[in-house]
């Protein structure tokens, strides 16, 4: 019993001195493998060569002056497209009538028109369609007689020209009346409106 306890014992010993010895190998190995890592990052950096980071530095330097100059040219174009939007809103502000005080708002001045210019108003008809792709913009039709002389007619038309209201003619007739030089005069005009359509 005393002999199996000794041979026990000394193959524990025989074994641990064994594993000792492998364990060893193993540290000694991974502090070869660590220095020769930390020498291959002295003498060779990860990123290649000296001359090799410095063609990379170039080249994100290239690239960081690109991205630069792409987004000044974004920001231009922002600016523009800013402006632009702000001009096209005015241009609408101020060209196309609000669609709630259209009629009367081009009834007056067309009447005003007529008595500057020395024609005769005498009805006015009116009607209204949207713009095909806009919920907002519509086109106006008027149809207007007047009575005057050819004279009086050219200023009339001048003066719709002129029109801060941005009218347009879209058709003009004209015929003689029994008294000398007077015209009966037929036409139709177009106006831009704004404003969502509804009830008048």
């Amino acid at each position: 019993m005393g002999m199996n306890l000794a041979g026990t014992a000394q193959n524990y010993r025989e074994r641990l001195g064994k594993d000792a010895r492998l364990t060893a190998r193993v540290v000694l190995g991974v502090l070869v493998a660590a220095n020769l890592v930390a020498a291959a990052a002295l003498f060779r950096p990860w990123g290649g060569s000296p001359e090799q980071l410095q063609q990379q530095l170039s080249a994100l330097r290239g690239q960081v002056q690109q991205t630069r100059v792409t987004a000044q040219r974004l920001n231009t174009l922002v600016r523009t497209v800013e402006k632009t939007r702000a001009e096209a809103d005015q241009f609408l502000e101020t060209n196309f009538l609000d669609r709630r005080a259209a009629y009367s708002a081009v009834l007056g001045e067309l009447t005003s028109l007529a008595e500057k210019s020395g024609m005769k108003a005498r009805d006015h008809s009116f009607a209204a369609e949207s713009i095909e792709g806009s919920d907002t913009l519509g086109l106006m039709t008027i149809t207007g007689n007047y009575e005057g002389t050819y004279a009086d007619l050219i200023q009339l038309v001048n003066a719709i020209d002129r029109s801060p209201r941005f009218l347009t003619i879209e058709r003009l007739q004209a015929a003689p009346l029994q008294a000398q030089g007077s015209l009966i005069v037929s036409m139709r005009l177009n106006a831009f409106i704004r404003g969502e359509a509804g009830p008048q």
